[in-house]
């Protein structure tokens, strides 16, 4: 395929100027009018579209019109498809990859995909478009100037709140995708590692009829699907950065509970020192005392 890249002016000369490799491209998170026009000109043009549910997949392309080859692709038979797509890639081949909806590698199981294209020597474009994250960031009201995507967070709630607390001192927006049945159990666990006054968002339902956007502390949050359950559709969890922490022996307390689980206590004082500015002798005694309370 002797193609040249570059942005085309038409549906009909995107089909003549697309450079061989993979070309991961963004679609609706609802709304199937969210697509841009470079991404149908160039699912128009590839010679095989890859899709996570082909069903899916063929709603999308039936409402723009785009009749090329579409197959699946996912983390189950992924394994077993690299090495053919890589083939194809190899002998000249446009392929693209879509999600069920947004932007592909994003929670996604794409991201092997496009490593592997990478790592073989091809080329990766990105087709940029809607992301659910971003939607729910800039529908949140919370401080976007930093934030953390941190995907979904465990199932099990030992699990999910020694991350949660992990990212407690983050500086920036946290945000989460969750499933509707886990979201009050999930909004509850985050109000007690991050506090029960962290100024939070539950967006579901983007871009979509009944798009909803709920604004509030964690706390109230927890409480307001505990009584009324679970919300149907997508849901985008985001948390305001923390304010400023009073430095109590509490405080310290729950840092050194924390980090005695992965670092040694020299290397928890070391780090608990320099982050809370207190001495580092001082927090070493406390870690003495809290590891003989745990032995004992």
């Amino acid at each position: 395929m002797n193609r040249v890249s570059g942005e085309p002016k038409s549906a009909t000369r995107a089909a003549q100027s697309l450079t061989s490799g993979l070309y991961i491209v963004s679609t609706p998170i609802g709304n199937l009018r969210d697509i841009t026009l470079r991404a149908i000109d160039t699912l128009n043009a590839a010679d095989e579209i890859l899709a996570e549910d082909t069903r899916v997949a063929r709603r999308l392309l039936d409402a723009h019109d785009i009749r090329a080859k579409v197959s699946p692709y996912h983390d189950h038979n992924g394994a077993k498809r690299r090495p053919e797509i890589m083939q194809k890639l190899a002998d000249g081949g446009v392929i693209a990859l879509i999600s069920d909806a947004g932007t592909p590698l994003v929670s996604d199981p794409g991201w092997k995909l496009a490593r592997s294209a990478l790592d073989e020597g091809h080329r990766v474009f990105p087709i940029p478009g809607a992301s659910a994250l971003l939607a729910g960031l800039v529908a949140s009201g919370l401080p976007s100037d930093k934030f953390m995507f941190c995907g979904f967070l465990p199932a099990k709630t030992a699990a999910r709140k020694k991350q949660a607390a992990r990212l407690a001192d983050i500086p920036a927006t946290l945000v989460f995708y969750e499933s509707g049945p886990r979201l009050a159990a999930c909004l509850s666990d985050l109000a007690e590692m991050l506090g029960p006054d962290r100024e939070a968002a539950v967006a579901r339902e983007l871009t979509k009829l009944f798009e909803e956007t709920r604004r509030d502390t964690l706390a109230n949050l927890a409480a307001h699907y505990t009584e009324h359950g679970h919300p149907k559709g997508e849901i985008v969890v985001l948390i305001g950065p923390p304010g400023e922490v009073e430095i109590t022996e509490e405080v310290i307390n729950a840092a050194l509970t924390a980090a005695l689980e992965t670092v040694s206590l020299k290397q928890a004082a070391a780090d608990i020192a320099a982050k809370y500015g207190v001495a580092k002798r001082d927090v070493y005694q406390r870690g003495l005392a809290l590891k003989a309370d745990m032995d004992g």
